[in-house]
């Protein structure tokens, strides 16, 4: 893809939800944030900042908030084929053949069946599945699932991609590979990528910036530049740096406290018996 499009800006965006005590719950407050063509964001926090509820926003599957949400400067209003998403569960329909399930993407599309077939086949060679075009979600592993369904949310050729915690299932090699493998594809697409995820490593490793959220209600901490050239290794001592830099903000004081406490003696604690 050569189109430059795929800007993001989050303006002073708020999101409630009402409660049982007609006390709004505030999920997202004050959040802000401005995203490059072609850049990959990732989002990172503990549960319950709200990183899954900003990605519904942006990909138009929910409509009521406070703020602006604009994509090359319009309006997210509804959800839209220039916007993709890969969730945390596949969701590859089983009575479907790998190259069925990507196929029902172009629902909306005009173009022909042979023209689909081709365009399908272009992107089960990018996520290096041709040769399991014909088999069904059963036969393959998690890991393969989810390329599928990278490959399903790019048949359209979005503008931009979405995923949500598309890794957390996996086991920690598969994990490893399939990030590898996005990192491959965001370079061979040149697409927007955004990315939630608990995983502060991942979190480095993928993205261009790691935006540091912290919850109750859901706010930007901070924004972490990642300046290290793709594609990455693991291995990286900056990566390693800029990670153990983050999980500080994710520190429990208490626990902190405790640490740095005097211990006690034997002879300080109370006993039932």
């Amino acid at each position: 893809m050569t189109d430059h499009s795929g800007a993001v800006s989050i303006q002073q965006l708020n999101k409630s939800y009402p409660s049982q005590n007609n006390q709004d719950l505030k999920v997202l407050e004050d959040i802000s944030l401005d995203i490059q063509p072609g850049e990959f964001i990732s989002i990172v926090g503990s549960s319950g900042c709200g990183k899954s509820t900003l990605l519904r926003l942006l990909v138009g599957l929910e409509n009521q908030y406070q703020g602006r949400i604009l994509v090359d400067g319009e309006p997210v209003s509804g959800t839209s084929l220039n916007r993709g998403i890969v969730f945390q569960d596949h969701r590859l329909f089983p009575w479907l053949s790998v190259k069925e399930n990507i196929r029902v993407a172009l629902h909306q599309s005009e173009l022909s069946r042979a023209e689909e077939d081709i365009l399908i086949d272009e992107h089960l060679e990018l996520v290096k599945l041709t040769k399991f075009k014909d088999a069904y979600p059963s036969q393959l592993s998690g890991g393969m699932n989810q390329r599928v369904a990278i490959a399903r949310s790019l048949v359209n050729r979005p503008q931009i991609l979405l995923l949500d915690e598309p890794f957390g299932a996996l086991d920690a090699l598969t994990r490893q590979n399939l990030q590898d493998e996005l990192q491959r594809i965001w370079q061979a697409e040149k697409i927007t990528m955004i990315i939630v995820t608990h995983d502060v490593e991942e979190a480095v490793f993928l993205g261009d910036r790691v935006v540091v959220m912290q919850p109750h209600p859901g706010r930007i901490k901070r924004i972490v530049t990642v300046p290290v050239a793709h594609p990455r290794k693991r291995e990286d001592v900056r990566l390693t740096n800029i990670k153990n830099n983050i999980l500080l903000d994710f520190s429990d004081p208490f626990k902190d406290q405790l640490i740095n406490s005097k211990p006690k003696q034997f002879a300080d604690y109370q006993f039932a018996w």
